[in-house]
């Protein structure tokens, strides 16, 4: 029963892998570039926000 059950799945596995449409090579490395790209302007931009975030507590920490 068991058996039958995983020899099942492993068909229907192999039946849907050959509906699997793979992305080309270019399009595989437009998306790696633009995935690249936007991580660096997000860890830009949440590095300056922290440093503004720690300029304002120092400010206010030192201020007394």
């Amino acid at each position: 029963m068991k058996f039958e059950k995983i020899s099942r799945f492993f068909r229907d596995v192999r039946s849907e892998m050959k509906n699997i449409t793979w992305p080309k090579k270019a399009d595989l490395k437009e998306g790696t570039i633009v995935v690249i790209v936007m991580s660096t302007i997000v860890a830009i931009f949440l590095s300056l926000v922290d440093l503004g975030f720690n300029q304002i507590v120092s400010v206010l920490f030192s201020g007394s």
